[in-house]
């Protein structure tokens, strides 16, 4: 059974490109199913919703399509992946503040942010997991699916650029 999942992918993409051009291209290639933004110079967004039968086939394809449209563009993020408080108030229909008092209630169990200061972050699939096994909701299977993917995708992205070295040290460390 298909399903449809909205998620976007940013590019880095040569600022040299002919934009008319390259919509043909991602048009072509299958990306019709997308709002693409060129709005800043040197970058490609593509917001999609593709129907698929797992969010994992619609981001890969999704890349494919992109990479036989547009072989110079380099991967940036996939998302929805990184949100600080606003993000996941606007997704699990919180205030912000409610939210705030969330976290800061079961600092115990919910997911340590991946940078924590003025403006901390965190990964949409562990928070929308904690939920629900905290908080007995039922975040939309559809975007945890689309979340733990491209949290994947970006945790791939990231990790081609470790030293091997320094990679096993850290990992016998955490």
């Amino acid at each position: 059974m298909n399903r449809e999942y909205d998620f976007t992918l940013t590019f880095a993409i040569p600022g040299s490109l002919d934009q008319e051009a390259l919509e043909s291209a991602l048009f072509e290639a299958g990306c019709d199913d997308a709002i693409i933004g060129l709005g800043r110079k040197g970058r490609l967004a593509l917001n999609f919703t593709r129907e698929s039968a797992s969010a994992e086939a619609a981001v890969l394809s999704a890349l494919e399509n992109v990479k036989q449209a547009a072989p110079q563009a380099k991967l940036i993020e996939a998302a929805p992946d990184l949100v600080g408080i606003s993000d996941m108030a606007r997704l699990l229909a919180f205030s912000r503040q409610n939210m705030r008092k969330l976290i800061q209630t079961h600092s115990a169990s919910f997911p340590l942010p991946l940078h924590e200061g003025a403006s901390a972050i965190w990964h949409l699939a562990d928070v929308l997991a904690w939920i629900a096994k905290y908080q007995n909701r039922n975040p939309d299977p559809a975007l945890l699916d689309v979340a733990n993917v491209s949290m994947g995708v970006n945790l791939a992205k990231d990790a081609e650029r470790l030293d091997q070295r320094l990679h096993d040290e850290v990992r016998a460390l955490v």
